[in-house]
């Protein structure tokens, strides 16, 4: 795996993995691509009534609005933010990563686009805006999915090698694909309880057809997906169909690739968890060499 190492918004050197799927997606987008076409944003002067603030939100269907001082001809803070602090906002060419970062770091919820030279506030980003503007795109753009060297058995494997293959490979289900390269069944580990209901584990030399005639439970098919439906729609997939995978097919049919539940946390949550903790090791390496290079004591006399 090509590794290398880049500046954060700090200016720490870290390490940046091909697994850090959204991180480098988001630092390629910017906070405008983010903005409706069409959006409602409501501005309140700090001259205004709260009781009529109150009612503008409710009128208006929003939950925060942008505070502006005339005095300074500027946006103060967010009006109903849950304490007092001085307004953290964003500028609409700063990426979609520096919004995120910003979020997390100030602790908040809303952080307001306002466009630098004019002053203007554009739009309010949140978690939940920001998330659904991610499932928008595709597989392909996202690049999430297991597309080179995957496992997966015709209908004539015995079963015996099927079981060596979820060992070997470390996989929890294989692809049953035709010498066309259709997609055909899929075998999962769940499957292999089959083997023991019909007490046919001594006979390991059946075909993976053969065995899955004896499925126990109803089978509505193998589910399927392509590279360029979106995440979105892939994850409604996933969750209406009660399942850990999709099978990633072309037009055909035939197989591309996989895409599993572990492959979507894997680049939403995990990469960037452990790239965190790889961070606050690294920090707290530096913090205890630190540390005994301070207390080396005064230089001996002499010197």
């Amino acid at each position: 795996m090509l590794e290398k190492l880049e500046l954060d918004t700090e200016g720490t050197a870290v390490e940046e993995s091909e697994s850090d799927i959204y991180m480098r997606f988001m630092k390629s987008h910017k906070c405008y691509d983010i903005v409706p076409t069409s959006s409602k944003l409501v501005v309140f002067d700090t001259a205004l009534q709260v009781k009529k603030a109150f009612f503008a939100l409710v009128a208006n269907g929003v939950r925060a609005a942008p505070l502006w001082e005339t005095k300074k001809q500027s946006f103060v803070e967010l009006y109903l933010q849950e304490t007092f602090k001085p307004l953290v906002n964003i500028s609409p060419d700063a990426s979609i990563f520096d919004a995120v970062y910003s979020l997390i770091k100030n602790k908040i919820h809303r952080l307001p686009v306002i466009d630098p030279v004019t002053g203007n506030a554009l739009y309010i980003l949140t978690h939940k805006r920001i998330l659904k503007f991610l499932q928008l795109f595709t597989l392909e753009e996202l690049g999430i999915g297991t597309y080179s060297d995957i496992a997966f058995i015709h209908p004539d494997t015995p079963i015996i090698k099927a079981l060596n293959i979820f060992v070997e490979r470390r996989v929890s289900a294989l692809p049953v694909v035709d010498d066309s390269g259709k997609v055909v069944d899929i075998y999962s580990k769940f499957d292999v309880i089959n083997l023991a209901a019909e007490k046919t584990y001594n006979n390991l030399d059946i075909t993976v057809t053969q065995a899955l005639r004896h499925r126990s439970q109803y089978f509505e098919g193998v589910m399927k997906c392509n590279r360029l439906e979106t995440l979105e729609t892939i994850l409604d997939r996933i969750v209406k169909a009660e399942v850990h995978r999709l099978v990633v097919v072309d037009e055909s049919g035939s197989i591309m690739g996989i895409v599993s539940l572990s492959d979507i946390l894997q680049a939403l949550v995990l990469s960037p968890a452990e790239r965190t903790v790889r961070r606050s090791e690294a920090a707290e390496g530096h913090s205890k060499a630190d540390g005994v290079l301070g207390h080396a004591g005064p230089p001996a006399l002499g010197s």
